[in-house]
């Protein structure tokens, strides 16, 4: 069973910089996708960033240019550095990661357990 882990959010001051981090656990698994989206108070999910492994990188409109995503494949990692903080980034970030489990070969799709960013003075 894979396990993520969240860490990086906290209250940062608009133009400021924040790192999250979401690390998958387990065994008997291969990731084809790892992403991050934002959920703000009373507003649905929506997405931040998502880095298809080996393909595409798709990027909000609202963070192109201040966001970006990485991934340490070795280590089953998913980064978003975050730059020039805005009041309106606040939100709670989830990762999101995708991929297959070997035994039995079927597919998963985990959310990570979210992680407060706060862009205020």
């Amino acid at each position: 069973q894979v396990q993520l882990v969240e860490s990086g959010g906290g209250l940062v001051q608009p133009g400021g910089s924040l790192r999250l981090s979401c690390a998958a656990s387990g065994s008997d698994f291969s990731i084809s996708a790892m992403g991050w989206y934002r959920q703000a108070p009373g507003k649905q999910r929506e997405l931040v960033a998502d880095n298809s492994i080996g393909g595409s990188i798709t990027y909000a409109d609202s963070v192109k240019g201040r966001f970006t995503i990485s991934t340490d494949n070795a280590k089953n990692t998913v980064y978003l550095q975050m730059n020039r903080l805005k009041p309106e980034d606040t939100a709670v970030y989830y990762c999101n990661v995708r991929g297959r489990y070997y035994v039995p070969h079927r597919p998963f799709d985990l959310w990570g357990q979210g992680t407060q960013v706060t862009g205020s003075s």
